[in-house]
């Protein structure tokens, strides 16, 4: 009786360590917020009207922040746009500035 509670208790613990809490997250969830930030760097690579141009991709629980300097306000409405067109991306976040 003692170790079935034991086992219980050790499996509580083991399961509460994997989960996700409001601080940190999950590797599930890194893993898919890393696939989302290839996904959307690939994105702005191929799109031509953005070659060249250094934006800045993170993604935290599907939420893309795209930061960096652009020298065309419709560079960071096509930016945003291709952000927003990848499975997965929750919203978009632009921090991209005007030079």
């Amino acid at each position: 009786m003692r170790s079935t509670k034991l086992s219980f208790f050790l499996a509580g613990v083991l399961l509460a360590g994997c989960a996700a809490t409001s601080e940190h997250e999950s590797t599930g969830q890194a893993i898919d917020d890393s696939v989302i930030t290839t996904k959307v760097k690939a994105k702005l690579v191929d799109d031509f009207a953005l070659k060249g141009l250094q934006i800045q991709v993170e993604t935290n629980k599907g939420v893309v922040q795209l930061s960096g300097y652009v020298t065309l306000q419709t560079s960071i409405a096509q930016a945003v746009a291709d952000a927003s067109s990848v499975e997965g991306v929750v919203s978009v976040q632009n921090n991209i500035q005007l030079k």
